[in-house]
């Protein structure tokens, strides 16, 4: 997965980048409406659970005219074990597709082991694990989609000693109900996604929760980040 593969930042990056970042990121808070100003700062504001590394990252540029995008990675002992980015799209004039002005998107990707990677109901499970993690928080959503990709990886020649690797991967997105003044709870949203990236990680809930949730063990070991 990204632990392997290095994280979801487009590009190299670099200070330069980082300064047309922030300058961009400075005149689009100039213009964005209010309620898009509220739900980033929602999202800028919310503390994940131990273990997870939240960081601001370039959002695309053409799906809406404002977008704003985090990227997350669970991390044990210094190692990723799994990671994704969320992204938060806003069309002032509303989307049909969307049902709505807002929209969330993700990608989430962990790694596993071939036998696990095998099972044929992995793909509903993993679904699930989306839909129930916002369930479990209370949150009204619609229009959710998406997909469940698994991969394997098998090494020959020069690379012949290396271990077949296989991963998972969840690409999403839903429209989270817009709240007071038109503004959806993004925090909730994000805690929810962080939910998630944990399950798919192979962590225990934070709280208690219900005996039937099934994680994923812990694959062979984190990956270097």
């Amino acid at each position: 997965m990204a632990a392997a593969q290095g994280r979801l930042s487009d590009g190299a990056g670099g200070m330069d980048d980082a300064k047309e970042k922030k300058e961009e990121d400075r005149n689009a808070a100039e213009t964005a409406p209010g309620p898009f100003r509220a739900a980033v700062e929602a999202l800028r504001a919310a503390r994940p659970r131990p273990g997870i590394e939240i960081d601001p990252t370039r959002p695309p540029q053409r799906l809406a005219p404002y977008s704003y995008a985090l990227e997350a990675a669970v991390v044990a002992d210094d190692e990723d074990l799994a990671d994704g980015r969320l992204v938060l799209l806003h069309d002032p004039a509303g989307h049909d597709a969307w049902q709505g002005s807002f929209r969330l998107v993700t990608l989430v990707r962990a790694e596993l082991e071939p036998e696990m990677a095998a099972d044929p109901l992995l793909p509903e499970v993993c679904w699930s694990w989306l839909t129930g993690a916002l369930q479990a928080r209370g949150l009204s959503y619609g229009e959710a989609s998406g997909t469940v990709t698994r991969a394997s990886s098998h090494y020959f020649g020069g690379l012949a000693e290396r271990p077949a690797a296989s991963q998972i991967e969840i690409r999403a997105s839903w429209t989270p109900r817009e709240g007071l003044g038109g503004v959806p709870d993004t925090a909730a949203h994000l805690a929810g996604w962080c939910d998630l990236l944990c399950q798919i990680a192979g962590l225990p809930p934070v709280t208690p929760g219900d005996a039937s949730v099934v994680t994923l063990p812990q694959r062979r070991g984190p990956q270097s980040r």
